[in-house]
């Protein structure tokens, strides 16, 4: 689509794959168990949106990425897809979606607490929201496009908040995936040796976000070089939920209202 950057993973990139493939899962696991009227929020490439709208009765997306959309609504005219910056869900009622999916947003969204409190406004009695996001404790560096990462206990403390059930699971990645990240761990540290001031958490977000966006291109090419057959053959079939979340790549958490 042309939109990719490192935050915006796309499956024409073969060095994004392995990035592509852990979200693709998601996917795929969320599919199997949504149904009824089913919002996502955070639609990005439309990564899963077949996936979704196959497996729910009606599907609405929001996103503020204009031309995202505009190319998403060409291919797909039968979905709602609204233009919104959020949080707040302006224009939803209340108790109005069965399912709602946001996968990789939340460490976005600087109120947080709204954003989850938002979701449970829109979500019907009984409904449940399944969110993803990045465990800090697997994070390799700074990452200056997200306002915050969590750990598992500040995600649970967050959507506990509101939500009264919830259910933790965390994507984690078998031998392949996990010899690639040890790779990619140790391409990193090689860059990151050089911030001897420790610039990457002293300077502001925005600063950062350039520079960060070009050197993890930069390292996803390098190890696509040196690794090309472990980098293309990485499938979602290579990640797996379970109950362990303190050392998964990402949480996977589904809350019932």
């Amino acid at each position: 689509m042309g939109f990719s950057t490192t935050e915006i993973t796309s499956h024409e990139i073969v060095s994004d794959n392995p990035v592509h493939q852990r979200l693709f899962f998601a996917y795929h696991e969320a599919a199997a168990i949504t149904g009824g009227n089913l919002l996502e929020i955070g639609v990005g490439v439309g990564r899963g949106m077949e996936l979704l709208s196959a497996a729910c009765d009606h599907y609405t997306g929001i996103d503020k990425n204009r031309p995202l959309l505009d190319t998403l609504r060409r291919a797909y005219p039968e979905h709602d897809l609204i233009e919104q910056h959020i949080p707040p869900l302006n224009g939803l009622p209340d108790n109005s979606f069965d399912y709602i999916v946001t996968f990789q947003v939340i460490e976005h969204i600087r109120d947080d607490d709204l954003f989850v409190r938002e979701i449970h406004r829109v979500l019907k009695p009984g409904g449940k929201l399944i969110v993803t996001t990045p465990n800090i404790r697997r994070s390799l560096t700074r990452n200056p496009w997200h306002v915050r990462e969590y750990t598992a206990a500040g995600l649970q403390q967050l959507v506990k908040r509101y939500f009264p059930r919830l259910d933790t699971y965390g994507v984690q990645g078998n031998e392949k995936v996990m010899s690639y990240y040890e790779q990619n761990r140790r391409s990193v540290e090689k860059i990151t040796r050089f911030d001897v001031f420790n610039l990457q958490y002293r300077l502001p977000r925005a600063v950062l976000q350039i520079p960060y966006d070009i050197l993890n291109r930069l390292n996803r090419k390098k190890l696509m070089q040196q690794a090309t057959g472990l980098v293309a053959e990485i499938y979602f079939t290579d990640y797996f939920l379970d109950r362990e979340v303190e050392t998964c790549l990402d949480f996977f958490y589904v809350a019932t209202k």
